[in-house]
């Protein structure tokens, strides 16, 4: 392959396909017919001389030759991009919606301050809050069901470090949390430090997104030895604080997240008679919004608000 007979406006194509892993999306992106798109992407693996994608039942599968070139191609349009169309966005003349998935105790920390600073620069964007059930939102962002996903999730975010620059996905930690043992004030456990025997012969309440009957409190009290019994699984902060604050039934929760689940001055927070490691919470959102101006506007926004929920 010649570089100099290479049609950039594949390169363009290439792009939309790997981010929306769907011809239709794809062509709707670049204002393209399907065919179009097709026929661009057979002129590109010719000109390449390789396969880069494989035909799905629901889309198009990267190849790892693909998935190899994605990121240079990327950074490269990215720099076109911001030379020729280096314009801002203006937020309050200019419309824009955005899509955040997160979960209710996140929510409640940060949208405070965001809609504080939206309405601060009479801005016209529309901020939908998705359901965030999973520790793993890649595939949301990859899909472009959201255009930002913020929350605990260790598995996604080793996974991204350990891709480095290759990963399609960006990360910027917001902040951290030491987990707290919750309950009502006047529990019967409350006037006492907790200790491991008491916390496991209590009852407990999990806060469970995927509804699973155990957590990663279960798996550290396995690793010694130890276990509890859960009477109650929720899958919201706000539900786990109203159940807790009128029940003998025990909960752990982020210390930051007390706010979140509006009954902060009906419960107590003690610390854990074992060690658990600090949540973190995360900003993850796809490459392909990287320099959108609507995109960075907002993620400059969301870095603020968080930076104003942790203080």
């Amino acid at each position: 392959m010649s570089f100099r007979n290479l049609d950039l406006n594949l390169l363009r194509v290439f792009d939309a396909v790997m981010a929306e892993r769907n011809l239709t999306r794809a062509a709707e992106r670049l204002a393209m017919t399907q065919p179009a798109v097709s026929h661009a992407l057979k002129r590109l693996r010719e000109a390449l001389g390789e396969e880069l994608f494989v035909r799905q039942a629901f889309g198009m599968k990267p190849t790892s030759r693909a998935e190899g070139l994605w990121p240079e191609v990327r950074q490269a349009l990215d720099r076109l991009r911001a030379v020729l169309d280096p314009r801002e966005y203006l937020p309050a003349s200019e419309d824009a919606t955005f899509q955040i998935a997160m979960a209710d105790a996140t929510a409640a920390l940060v949208l405070p301050p965001l809609v504080a600073d939206l309405e601060a620069q009479q801005a016209r964007a529309r901020v939908h809050v998705l359901p965030l059930t999973t520790r793993d939102p890649r595939s949301l962002l990859e899909q472009g069901e959201a255009d930002f996903a913020l929350g605990y999730f260790p598995q996604a975010v080793a996974a991204l470090q350990g891709q480095g620059q290759l990963a399609a996905i960006r990360q910027h930690r917001l902040y951290e949390s030491q987990y707290v043992c919750v309950m009502r004030r006047d529990h019967p456990l409350a006037q006492a430090p907790l200790d491991l025997e008491t916390y496991c012969a209590a009852h407990h309440l999990l806060v469970s997104f995927s509804g699973r009957p155990h957590g990663f409190v279960d798996e550290s009290l396995a690793a010694l030895g130890r276990s509890r019994r859960i009477v109650l699984t929720v899958n919201q902060f706000f539900t786990a604080g109203r159940v807790v604050a009128q029940s003998d039934l025990l909960t752990v929760l982020p210390a930051r997240f007390m706010s979140a689940t509006g009954y902060k001055s009906e419960l107590i927070e003690r610390p854990l008679p074992f060690a658990l490691a600090p949540v973190h919470v995360d900003m993850l959102w796809h490459m392909r919004n990287e320099d959108r101006p609507p995109q960075r506007w907002l993620r400059e926004r969301l870095l603020l608000a968080a930076a104003l929920a942790a203080s």
